[in-house]
């Protein structure tokens, strides 16, 4: 109960001595004592990856077992992590709870409201490695990364070629299925894609 009651008072007694967060409850700052120590003692038995908390372990094993316990009771659609449903019942509720400060635009996600961020401060905090070029999304410095190894992971299963970016297969496949999606409104011709438009 007394437990309980530090979720109604935001009552946190339990502060890490590095670095002063603190914890409403007594386990979880010692399992975050384990992010200064580097502990992991929860091991996944099938992939042997390593874990500071239980419960990160419980919800990796999801990836193997494919369950899935969280579901949408308006679409069915099932989640392996609560947080996850929670962010998708913001698309049947239309819920923005967040917003910039700097323009007023709203976003379902703090994620979305922190990559919208750095539209305005122009930070870049990914940095290539080899050539140390700044991105301000992870997955565009991904996508450059594979300038310099080469990796293509996106094959056409029709003839085998290989890209490096998602959305060069899908204008390859156009050449296989013959899709021109871009129409010119003045005279009706086609194109596949909307620069050749």
């Amino acid at each position: 109960m007394k437990t309980h009651m530090r979720t109604e008072t935001g009552e946190k007694p339990h502060i890490c001595q590095l670095c002063q967060k603190s914890f409403s409850q007594g386990g979880n700052l010692k399992a975050h004592m384990r992010t200064h120590t580097g502990e992991k003692p929860f091991k996944c038995h099938l992939c042997q990856k390593l874990f500071t908390k239980s419960s990160d372990l419980k919800r990796h094993t999801r990836i193997h077992t494919g369950e899935k316990p969280y579901r949408c009771q308006l679409c069915q659609k099932a989640f392996s992590e609560s947080h996850k449903l929670k962010m998708h019942m913001r698309t049947h509720t239309g819920e923005q709870p967040y917003n910039c400060q700097l323009c007023q635009k709203l976003f379902t996600k703090s994620g979305d409201l922190k990559r919208h961020m750095r539209t305005h401060t122009g930070e870049k905090p990914f940095k290539c490695h080899l050539c140390h070029k700044a991105f301000s999304e992870g997955h565009k410095l991904k996508m450059h990364v594979r300038t310099h190894t080469g990796v293509k992971p996106y094959m056409c299963q029709l003839c085998q070629k290989s890209f490096s970016q998602g959305n060069e297969l899908k204008i390859h496949m156009m050449k296989h299925t013959r899709e021109k999606p871009h129409n010119c409104q003045l005279c009706q011709k086609s194109f596949s894609q909307g620069n050749s438009l």
